[in-house]
């Protein structure tokens, strides 16, 4: 088997991956932000996640117009127009904050998702292009390893610079929040000075994604194998018809529909989950940043026990971990639930790229760029079932069980999705 990446590309893959990380800050900075603002804007948990409806649904808006865009110009083009986008969503932060509006602030995060969109349809594929087949999956994991990173830089300022300062989480010797007991005016004073707090971080990364923006324009990038294409190329509606009738390209959407939607609730509500246990967010928050070191370590671990055990089966495994994990979540009420729910970050280290990979390894280069642009919209999930979440956790208590644990059932119900996606396409291939 060939080197993950050979020489004549590594520029390239370094730049390449570096996106990954950028996209894992904005998402796990993000998702803090939905317990930050059902206090602050007074909000029911099922209200304030329509935060991640605005921010997974920019993908599922922008991932087709990427891939078509993409078809008719290049990748590197993608990637700038995603990077103006992203940076675009994170200046917007300052209007957001400075009108004091919810309806802004997941306006903000709508167009940021469509520089995002337009990465992930670009990046990924990208990095399965790099090299050998043979290879692309385990160079894809790799190349995804460097999300978590950013995830955890996301993590880590939303736990040590954003929640500490927010003067509305603040609580009485009780441990509950003293916010909703508080004037209007005083209210109107604290949301000025933690609208500021929550918009700061955005501004800054806007700065940073304007810098890579310079570095990848100037930087020469290979063409892939389909961008090298001289003739006819599939029309859309040539390759919309390879990819349905592809089986487990199709699974492979649903499946990662399904992931997405278990990440996002799992990273989420662990605040929340925390929070039933009189534990404050900026703490909460800490125990998210180690299920992400968790996560991070799985990746590299993961990527290794690849060359030993077939991926699609590795895949059905990890998904039974997960799946276990989240019944303790479900079941145990305490610190163990707490500890079965940080659990369910290990297992799901691989299945975003070894779904992504498994699920494009048998379409035409042709159709990739399309193929991806519907694997990216399938994170639609995290737009989808988080709010769905929200409305279990508003009720309190579930047949005496504390609403928040019965919550996690959702996810439980994802990770079967996933472990039937990793045995079917295990046949599959045993098969061929």
């Amino acid at each position: 088997m060939g080197p993950l990446v050979e020489k004549r590309y590594l520029l390239t893959f370094i730049l390449i991956t570096s996106l990954f990380a950028l996209w894992g800050f904005a998402n796990d900075i993000t998702n803090p932000m939905v317990a930050a603002f059902q206090t602050l804007m007074e909000l029911p948990a099922s209200q304030a996640s329509l935060v991640q409806f605005a921010f997974y649904g920019g993908y599922a808006t922008m991932a087709v117009p990427a891939a078509l865009f993409i078809r008719k110009y290049s990748y590197k083009k993608g990637i700038l127009l995603g990077l103006a986008l992203y940076a675009t969503g994170a200046f917007l932060f300052i209007p957001a904050a400075a009108q004091q509006s919810f309806t802004f602030f997941c306006f903000s995060l709508y167009i940021l998702t469509f520089g995002l969109a337009f990465l992930e349809t670009t990046a990924n594929p990208f990095i399965l292009s790099l090299g050998a087949k043979e290879t692309s999956t385990r160079r894809l994991n790799l190349a995804q390893a460097f999300n978590p990173m950013g995830s955890l830089c996301g993590m880590a300022v939303a736990s040590f610079i954003v929640l500490p300062q927010l003067i509305s989480d603040r609580r009485d010797a009780a441990g509950e929040i003293v916010f909703g007991s508080l004037s209007e005016a005083e209210k109107a004073g604290i949301r000025v000075h933690d609208l500021a707090v929550i918009r700061d971080p955005y501004v800054a990364i806007g700065l940073v994604v304007l810098l890579v923006f310079v570095i990848i324009a100037v930087t020469k990038m290979p063409k892939t194998q389909a961008e090298q294409v001289v003739g006819e190329r599939h029309t859309a509606r040539t390759t919309l018809s390879n990819l349905w009738h592809n089986t487990i390209y199709r699974e492979g959407v649903m499946a990662q529909m399904f992931y997405v939607a278990a990440q996002i609730m799992t990273w989420t509500f662990i605040i929340q989950y925390a929070d039933n246990l009189g534990i404050n967010k900026a703490t909460a928050q800490k125990y998210n940043i180690i299920a992400m070191a968790m996560f991070l370590c799985s990746r590299f671990i993961s990527t290794f026990l690849m060359r030993y055990v077939n991926q699609r089966k590795l895949l059905a495994i990890f998904g039974v971990g997960a799946a276990l994990c989240s019944a303790g979540a479900i079941l145990i009420v305490g610190y163990a639930g707490l500890y079965c729910l940080m659990g369910i970050s290990f297992f799901m280290s691989l299945m975003f790229p070894t779904i992504y990979g498994i699920a494009l390894e048998n379409v035409d280069s042709q159709d990739t760029s399309l193929g991806a642009a519907f694997l990216v919209m399938a994170i639609v999930g995290g737009a989808l079932m988080p709010p769905l979440q929200g409305l279990i956790i508003d009720q309190n208590v579930i047949f005496g069980h504390p609403a928040v644990n019965v919550s996690f059932i959702l996810p439980f119900i994802c990770f079967l999705v996933i472990i039937l996606y990793g045995y079917r396409s295990y046949r599959a291939g045993k098969v061929s």
